[in-house]
């Protein structure tokens, strides 16, 4: 969840520098690379719910990544905005005791 956050903190960076290469890398780092790069012994215990909400926002990255090459910066606002509605989603619905 760190790295996402990170992600998200590079992205607004990005976004206020009209930075359109820092945008795509950070969004990529939280993308489809992040979560091929769970553990097995680590994805066998996230439970479904948790997934349906994962799954997606990776993918959302992967798609905020694709799209910083050409939206303008506001949309590309406006989806980094989507993509914390999942981070918060997840973080309303789960805990770490």
């Amino acid at each position: 969840m760190r790295g996402m956050l990170e992600s998200i903190q590079h992205i607004l960076l990005g976004i206020g520098a009209s930075d359109r290469e820092m945008i795509a890398e950070y969004a990529r780092r939280s993308g489809n690379r992040m979560a091929r790069a769970t553990p097995p012994s680590t994805r066998a215990k996230l439970p479904l719910s948790f997934q349906e909400i994962g799954g997606p926002t990776h993918m959302m990255f992967e798609e905020l990544a694709i799209r910083a090459a050409t939206d303008d910066m506001d949309m590309l606002a406006t989806d980094t905005g989507s993509l914390m509605n999942q981070c918060m989603a997840c973080h309303a619905a789960f805990r770490v005791n």
